[in-house]
């Protein structure tokens, strides 16, 4: 077997450099909390001098001379519009707590089996949709991470860059993290629950420092230990989730590329809320289902929305479009099922492993019959 070459070896060590070093000025990107120091080395990014800048930028166009293969959509040559899709949101597969119907925030549960086929469902959704992403955008935890790895596999598209930041974290729970969610309705009251779970500025309360799965314990977390919220409200996690928009989404719309977003529904109903402009009285009707695709086309100057109001699916007037069979009507459905394994409290079922115990469909599991996909318990 040969050796491989050096320019090959070059290509192959500083890919993901090239791009951050091409598209970005020396100061390339500040994703550290207000008042953190630049000592925090996996929040602050730094390119290197410009001389090396340069090198690198002249070898690998060197490497994509020699070949016609384009790598992303921004490579087409076709010219983006406002009819193609420019940002896709989607939330991860069922988690072993969505399972068993647990509040989970900054927890770091794993995808279940089932999870594992909403997140190649979702891929495949993309896949019939036509969409190429140029670059995926994920929080810190693996039911997310992995999420975004699989609908990649369905939609071949694994080379592209995968970014990870805690500000794409789920929302935190406060002390109802580890609870049953039906249970905490019996405990509190619907209304209250709904507040928590659904409310623009009302926090759940506060998880405090000996709480079992505290997110101090997670070494992932070191350097932002005094920026880890005990508590979130909707508001609170719209001011981080604001930052990472502004700071590295936008910028890379604003080059073309599009994006997927692979997150948690708090933490995406906050970034949905920001750009459609929803209002603080009217964000408590947004539920967004598991690992449907919400498509969105923006207009390429001011990255406003464009399309046709619907609210079929959710109650809240939303421009985007659902990339799954029958779109609203379908995650209508899901949505209606997801509500009464919170919120019936004259029913027995308190998580979806009861669904299977009383053969009654998982939420997904008439998109997954439409799709001739097996779900797997």
């Amino acid at each position: 077997m040969r050796s491989a070459s050096r320019l090959e070896r070059l290509a192959g060590r500083t890919f993901v450099t090239f791009s951050q070093i091409q598209n970005n000025s020396d100061n390339f990107l500040t994703l550290a909390p207000r008042n953190v120091g630049t000592n925090d080395a996996d929040l602050k990014f730094n390119t290197t001098r410009s001389q090396s800048r340069s090198s690198l930028i002249g070898s690998l166009d060197v490497l994509r001379a020699g070949s016609k293969r384009s790598f992303s959509t921004k490579n087409n040559e076709a010219t983006k519009s406002e009819q193609e899709y420019r940002i896709c949101f989607l939330r991860h597969g069922q988690s072993t707590w969505n399972q068993k119907n647990i509040f989970i925030g900054w927890t770091d549960t794993p995808l279940t089996n089932y999870g594992v086929q909403e997140a190649q469902n979702a891929g495949q959704m993309l896949s019939k949709s036509g969409i190429k992403f140029d670059e995926v955008h994920t929080s810190l935890l693996r039911r997310s991470i992995r999420t975004a790895n699989l609908a990649l596999m369905e939609l071949g598209q694994e080379y592209i860059p995968v970014h990870k930041h805690w500000r794409l974290n789920e929302r935190s729970y406060g002390a109802l993290v580890g609870q049953n969610k039906k249970e905490a309705v019996k405990r509190f009251g619907k209304d209250q629950v709904k507040i928590w779970r659904r409310s623009y500025d009302n926090p759940p309360p506060p998880m405090k420092d000996n709480h079992p799965y505290h997110p101090l314990r997670d070494p992932r977390y070191r350097l932002i230990a005094d920026h880890i919220p005990k508590s979130e409200s909707l508001k609170d996690t719209l001011g981080r989730s604001k930052v990472y928009w502004e700071d590295v989404l936008v910028p890379s719309l604003k080059k073309g590329k599009v994006l997927l977003v692979v997150g948690h529904e708090n933490n995406l109903r906050s970034l949905i809320m920001n750009l459609e402009g929803i209002s603080a009285e009217d964000i408590i009707n947004l539920n967004l289902p598991r690992a449907i695709p919400l498509a969105y086309r923006l207009n390429t100057e001011t990255l406003e929305p464009v399309g046709t109001y619907d609210a079929e699916a959710t109650g809240v007037m939303l421009r985007g479009e659902w990339l799954c069979p029958n779109g609203s009507r379908g995650v209508k459905e899901i949505l209606k099922n997801d509500n009464r394994l919170v919120y019936d409290t004259s029913s027995n079922i308190n998580n979806e492993n009861d669904l299977a115990k009383q053969k009654l469909e998982y939420p997904h599991d008439f998109l997954l019959n439409r799709m001739s996909m097996r779900a797997v318990g």
